[in-house]
């Protein structure tokens, strides 16, 4: 088994146990705001099941029907997860609606807190380990389930704050209070992932640093060429695409085209290891004289 479905199997055991703990704190105390931390809960086993899927689809090499390979199967994950966090916050909602309508008093707080406090505490080690393994393999599923985790360790300290503050003061309206925040909160969560999703699958281009850097990397690695013009990138998955045209002298022979485009490739990917480089190689009539200029 590899790392990444490693970790991705691990995702989904941490989050029934997380789960299972805090629908526990929820019944012990019946606090909504302890109730809707459980709810978000079941997304994150919903989206563990689906990021292990996707996963394991993206490591698929690549078919006669999937020339390119599969890497894209992985934002599909973090689209659904980010759909599913969306969800969660109107079902939270919801729950927080009848909740300020009918406001109770809390069953056991105390013991409901530690419970929920122990969840907490291994999503918070749990999200660390994703967030960090999913920038390392460049994994968007895990990436996105990590940060997903982060907010709910963010919502959980909340609720726990909100729930301790409803005990101390008796006012039992601030546990739906908390529960409609934590909702507003999760909202954010799931745009933030939609949103980065939407550009993997849209192509967009890597970061403004990482094609600064190819450009730099081609100006200084292509001796013999006169410029470099058209340069595209793109991600999918852990795979970076780039594309550039490489602009040579007339009497250049193929072989020795050949060789610049072997040093171009092999600096690039010195730089990402993950890179899949195209070049194509025109005579000096074609050149733009903008673009990358070699030195």
């Amino acid at each position: 088994m590899s790392k990444l479905l490693q970790i991705a199997t691990g995702s989904l055991l941490v989050g029934v146990t997380v789960l299972g703990l805090k629908y526990a704190a929820y019944w012990v105390t019946g606090s909504v705001a302890l109730y809707s931390d459980a709810l978000e809960s079941i997304v994150n086993v919903a989206t563990a099941l689906a990021a292990l899927l996707t996963v394991r689809i993206a490591a698929l090499p690549a078919d006669t029907n999937h020339p390119y390979g599969h890497h894209k199967a992985e934002y599909f994950s973090a689209m659904l997860e980010g759909a599913m966090i969306i969800v969660a916050a109107i079902l939270i909602m919801r729950e927080a609606y009848h909740g300020f309508l009918q406001p109770k008093t809390l069953d056991a707080p105390l013991k409901g807190l530690l419970i929920n406090g122990l969840a907490t505490a291994i999503n918070a080690v749990w999200c660390w380990v994703l967030i960090s393994q999913g920038r390392r393999h460049r994994s968007p599923a895990l990436a996105a389930d990590g940060w997903h985790l982060l907010s709910d360790v963010v919502s959980s300290v909340g609720v726990a704050l909100g729930v301790l503050l409803a005990v101390l003061t008796g006012w039992a309206i601030l546990d739906p209070i908390l529960a409609g925040i934590v909702a507003v909160n999760i909202v954010w969560s799931g745009w933030g992932v939609l949103k980065q999703s939407t550009g993997g699958l849209m192509d967009a281009a890597v970061p403004e640093s990482m094609r600064l850097r190819i450009r730099e990397i081609i100006s200084r690695h292509a001796e013999g060429a006169l410029e470099a013009h058209d340069v595209r990138t793109r991600h999918a998955g852990r795979v970076t695409f780039i594309e550039f045209h490489l602009v040579v002298p007339g009497q250049m022979t193929v072989a020795e085209a050949h060789d610049i485009c072997d040093r171009l490739e092999a600096a690039i990917k010195a730089e990402d290891e993950h890179a899949v480089v195209t070049i194509h190689v025109e005579p000096e009539d074609k050149a733009k004289h903008a673009g990358v200029l070699v030195l």
